[in-house]
This record gives structure tokens, sequence and C-alpha cells, in this order.
């Protein structure tokens, strides 16, 4: 079967591209919006002085702030309207998932379908605000108490500072919330991973010319790397990135059958499909959720400031990234999301009674309660290999700046998944875009000729 993007690649021409009115309109719309988003990477926060904050910057760019300024293409470093990027609508929406698994209320409302799915996107904004807020405020108390060469990052601090930092960065999260909601139904892809992915690759260049200035001895503060280890560094990169595009589109297909049925008076063979079961069926999400709790110390004694207890500032060394202890729990915290985040998402239980309920069964097992079995025997092993292909991807870039610390892998782990599955789905939805342009010019064909005949 070939991939998507070697159908893209055999579809793909002028000639069609020219016909897809449809399609033009939707990616100039999406090109639109994301510069729109951009622009608003550059806007800073009012009443803070950025020469300050940027001398700041640099002493906490390995905690959570530097987490943040990946996702957000720079917004943190030049701490801007848009800093938090659409960060937390993501955790929202992996907290009500969770919930909608082990609340029942909140199961018997996902399952009432159209007005179900509303409600929860409802209670999933509301969510948005309130991590929002708490990000927002946290980042106004981190602001207040730090300094930059002597100079406060905050000119007049105080709670009207709070105040207005908490609406800005909010307000700037529901507009790129609303913002990709337009991309999702008026432009070409998922408008929310677009926007991550945006911000990531944005900053890509800047990253890339970081990389070859240290192999020509040019780096920030006279820093060097041997032409040997950048061209390694790159190879390696191209690796990680074929396997990653690899593993995402790896599947495990399990063989449904279906009996023969009767169709009015004839009768009809039974038919074979397949349950396709992803070995990374988690996604992003472990990495993303161990990663943050791994730096809730560094960025609580950020806020605190030099008052912070001291078993709160053991934490922040034993919980710096590129620490082993770091290392280690992390590629556990990998593994633990992994398992809980797949049995979030997917109810073996489930599965196996629709199957059930449309007649399909798994050959050799009983419909029911044995398909389950089964069903999960095998997510439970597809499971232990997702999570230790995460541990590698993400994992790997933190060991390299162990090392290397001069070097700028810009592109770690969670943000290379992004980037490979985002491309993976917009490729895909073109592709759809144009399939469905050619054949509806058939059609048009097709009804032209039966009318002249």
């Amino acid at each position: 079967m070939t991939s998507a993007a070697e159908q893209f690649a055999s579809n793909l021409s002028f000639a069609n591209f020219a016909k897809a009115e449809e399609l033009k309109k939707r990616l100039l719309f999406t090109l639109g919006a994301l510069i729109v988003y951009r622009l608003g990477t550059y806007i800073p926060l009012p009443g803070i002085n950025p020469e300050a904050y940027a001398h700041a910057f640099q002493s906490q760019s390995g905690g959570l702030l530097g987490t943040l300024n990946i996702f957000a293409g720079g917004a943190v470093k030049r701490m801007a309207i848009f800093a938090l990027n659409i960060m937390p609508y993501i955790s929202a929406s992996i907290i009500m998932q969770l919930m909608t698994a082990v609340v029942p209320s909140l199961e018997a409302i996902k399952k009432e379908g159209e007005q179900g799915r509303r409600q929860i996107n409802q209670y999933t904004r509301y969510l948005t605000v309130f991590l929002a807020a708490l990000q927002a405020y946290f980042i106004a108390v981190s602001l207040q108490a730090n300094n930059g060469g002597g100079v406060p990052v905050v000119e007049m601090p105080g709670p009207f500072f709070v105040l207005t930092t908490v609406v800005t960065l909010v307000g700037g999260v529901m507009f790129l919330l609303w913002l990709g909601e337009q991309i999702t139904s008026r432009g070409i892809g998922n408008g929310t991973s677009l926007i991550i992915f945006a911000g990531i690759v944005a900053e890509l260049p800047r990253s890339a010319a970081g990389l070859l200035a240290l192999g020509r001895g040019a780096g920030a503060g006279g820093a060097s790397l041997p032409m040997g280890v950048v061209i390694a560094v790159i190879f390696m990169a191209l690796i990680l990135v074929t396997f990653v595009v690899f593993m995402e589109r790896s599947q495990r297909k399990i063989i449904v059958q279906y009996p023969r049925r009767q169709v009015g008076q004839r009768m009809t063979q039974g038919e074979k499909s397949h349950l396709p079961l992803k070995i990374n069926t988690a996604g992003v999400i472990p990495p993303i959720f161990a990663q943050s709790l791994l730096l809730l110390p560094a960025t609580a004694a950020n806020a605190i400031g030099s008052d912070s207890p001291q078993w709160l500032q053991n934490l922040q060394i034993w919980f710096a990234p590129h620490h082993p202890m770091y290392l280690f729990l992390y590629a556990v915290g990998i593994f633990i999301f992994s398992f809980v985040y797949t049995s979030a998402v997917f109810n073996t239980t489930d599965v196996a009674d629709n199957l059930k309920k449309y007649g399909g069964f798994v050959q050799g097992y009983r419909p029911g309660a044995r398909t389950a079995e089964y069903l999960d025997y095998v997510l439970t092993r597809l499971t232990v290999v997702g999570a230790a292909y995460l541990a590698l991807v993400c994992l790997t870039p933190q060991i390299l700046i162990t090392y290397y610390p001069s070097i700028p892998v810009y592109l770690g782990g969670t943000s290379l998944l992004i980037v490979v599955s985002v491309t993976l789905d917009t490729v895909g939805q073109i592709q759809g875009h144009l399939l469905a342009q050619q054949y509806e010019s058939l059609i048009k064909k097709s009804k032209l000729r039966g009318g002249r005949r």
C-alpha cells in the first residue's frame, strides 16, 4: 500500500492544483492565519524591560520557560502576548479525555453524540481559561521576582501588573484557540496542531544557523565545535526524522471476519476487514506530561525566588534537564503515561462490543470478552514498543546536549514528533482535497456525456 506522501506526489501536478480553486483558497487562508499568529509572537507584554528580561531568560532557558519557548516559536523568549501559545488548551483537552474515561457522568455525556461532544468542548474551554490564568499568574509573579543584570524585569511591579499580564496572556490563548478553529473549518489541517507546528518550524533556521556557526568557531561567546561533530549531529537528525516517520506510519493490523449475510434473496459472501492499531497510540502526550511534571520544581523555585526552601532547591538541581535523575525519571514517566493515555483513548471492551454488534469477530477468539482480552494483549505489547520508541526519540537530544552543551538542539524529541505528525496529516488532507476535485470533474464529465446521449 502506497503512503499518503507517495499518493500525493503521484497526483500532484500544476494542472490538478490549478483547477482546485477551493484548495487554493483554503491554503491562502491557512497561510494568512499563521502570519497573524507569527506577528503576535513579536508583540511584547506591557510593563516589562525587554533588555532585562532577555538577560534573565538566558539563566532560565533550561526550565519550563525554555520548554514553552520551543512550542511558542520564540514568543516566551520575547515574552510576547502569545507566550502561552495554545498549550493550555492542549493540556485541558488531555485532562478532559482522561476524565471522560474515569468519570461516569462525563462518559455518559460523551456518548450523547454531537450534543455531548459540544458540551465536552465547552467544558474544555472553561478548563483552558482556568489553566491559562493559573500559568499566567505564575509567570507574572516570576517576572516580578527576577532581574537581569541587576535591573528589574518589571518596571512597575504590583497587583495591576499581575492583572494586566494575566488578562493579556489568557486573551492571547483564547484568540489562538479561535484562530485554530477557523483554520480547521476554513483552512487545511488541524488548526491547533498547525499553530504549534508553525512556532516550532519558524525557529528552525535560527537553530541551524547557530549549529553551523559553532562549526566555524563563531558561536555565542566564542563557542565552537569540531566540524565532524556538527556533521554527525545533522546526520543523526536526519536518521531520527526517518525513524519517526516510519514508526508513526507503522500499524498492527488485526484481521476481522464478517459472516455471510442474506440480502433479499441473495447470499453475500463473508467479508474480511482489518482493525489498525498504531504502535504509538498515545502520540506526543506522554513526553509532554512527563516533561511538564519534572519541570514543576524549577518553575516553583523560580516563582518563589531566593526565598525558596532548601528541599525545593535540591529538587530543582536533581530535576534539572540533562541530570541523570531527570533523564531516568523522564523515561519512566514516558512509559507510565503511555499506558495511562492509551488505556483512556482506546477501550478494548467497547471495541470488542462494537465488533460483536455488527457481527465481526477475530478468528480464533469468541466475540465479546475473549476478543477484548486478545485486543488488550496485543495493545499492551504495542504500547511497550511505542513507549520505548518515544523514550529513544526524546532522550537522544537530551543526552547529546549533556556531552555537548553548546549545541543548539532546538528540535527536541517532542517537537520532532509534532512536526512529523502534523506534516503527515496535512499532506494527507491536501491529497484528499485533490482527489475530491478529480472525482468532481469526472462526475461532471460523465453527466455531460449522459446528457448528450
